[in-house]
């Protein structure tokens, strides 16, 4: 399994990102098809471009290829001279091919990733302008997009106000998610591994309380997903994805902040998502997509069968459970022969069916698909199986 998710980074996941560098505009293309068909004046969503940032570093600094760095240094000047307002600050919410503001508005979650990619790309460079830069969208999070409660999500360009319906699914319109949330964790995660500084720390552990007391629900053993600004949860709702994404990553924030208190709070609820998600939602070979007022949605999405990789591998390591590591080598085994395109490079399918027929008419790259959280798993598990 090493061995194959190793080839597999090396000879697909980082050529295919590669050649949807543009040169002529900057970024990388923001649109391909099933066909393989690229459409270089697509829009160019921030999210995507942070993401790709992030990958390429975090690539570099598993692999030591200076080309992984160059191709991390071209998303961070694209990030920092096109994604960037620098009249009202944030991040936008997406481009057009060329550069120019396609959609200005502000969002909490793009905010976060684009921390989450400057705090990578500083540990890779070591450039300083790019903690710079994450300095100014953390100060705006905190200023901008929260409240005493928590963090509020949607904003126009000056920072008022707006409705959520980027951040929000399934029929509801919500104030808070527990998916902003967790990347806003994440991104601060990242950010004080290379700067500890005590602040960072201290909201860290201000969201794990949150988590542990207003996100999970200990009755259902899992996260509520979509709330109102109370914390009241607005639909019966299990994500399936986010919750293994969940366990591993909250997981690796206690590593980072090294706190003993917080490894006590929160173990429990780490252990609850992980064998919950093993109970109701992996099936012996892959893990369904979420369950909403108990119907089960069974397709099977790229991104959810990564972070379940990353999640029962951190299980294993942690309870020494042979069941997770073997589950982790079936869905490994399942992405191979159905989820994996090699007609199209190695990269990703967005979506299977449950027999693991994938469905033809949704895009290999867009806004939300990039490689982030395949590449993620790749390296992660390379690390975990002792790389």
């Amino acid at each position: 399994m090493k061995e194959e998710i190793r080839k597999h980074l090396v000879e697909q996941l980082i050529p295919f990102w590669s050649a949807l560098r543009d040169e002529e505009n900057g970024g990388y293309y923001g649109y391909m098809d099933m066909s393989g068909q690229v459409d270089k004046k697509a829009v160019k969503g921030c999210i995507l471009n942070s993401r790709i940032t992030w990958f390429f570093s975090q690539a570099y600094l598993t692999l030591k290829d200076e080309m992984l760095l160059d191709q991390a240094r071209h998303g961070f000047e694209f990030l920092k001279n096109y994604c960037y307002d620098e009249e009202f600050g944030g991040v936008y919410w997406s481009l057009k091919y060329n550069g120019a503001p396609e959609d200005n508005t502000k969002h909490t979650y793009n905010q976060a990733f684009a921390i989450y990619a400057l705090s990578s790309y500083y540990q890779a460079s070591k450039d300083g302008e790019s903690i710079e830069l994450a300095q100014k969208l953390y100060e705006i999070i905190e200023n901008r997009c929260r409240d005493e409660e928590g963090y509020l999500e949607a904003f126009t360009r000056e920072f008022n106000p707006e409705s959520n319906e980027k951040l929000s699914e399934n029929g509801v319109m919500a104030d808070r998610t527990m998916n902003t949330l967790l990347h806003v964790f994440e991104a601060y995660t990242e950010f004080y591994k290379v700067t500890k500084r005590e602040e960072v720390k201290k909201k860290l552990e201000w969201m794990l309380d949150i988590i542990a007391e207003k996100i999970y629900n200990p009755a259902l053993e899992r996260q509520e997903v979509f709330f109102d600004k109370n914390y009241e949860s607005l639909i019966d709702l299990h994500s399936y994805g986010h919750d293994i994404e969940t366990a591993w990553l909250i997981d690796r924030g206690i590593e980072v902040i090294e706190s003993e208190q917080y490894e006590e709070k929160m173990r429990p609820i780490i252990q609850s998502l992980t064998r919950k998600i093993y109970e109701v939602a992996f099936d012996g070979h892959s893990v369904s997509n979420e369950c909403e007022k108990k119907i089960v949605d069974t397709d099977r999405v790229w991104w959810v069968q990564a972070e379940s990789i990353v999640g029962f591998l951190n299980g294993w390591q942690k309870e020494g459970k042979q069941e997770y590591y073997e589950a982790a080598i079936n869905i490994w085994k399942y992405i191979k022969a159905y989820v994996i395109q090699d007609k199209l490079g190695g990269e990703w399918c967005w979506l299977t069916d449950k027999d693991g027929n994938p469905y033809e008419d949704k895009p290999i790259v867009d806004p939300w698909k990039c490689p982030y959280h395949n590449g993620r798993m790749c390296m992660e598990a390379l690390k975990r199986l002792e790389y």
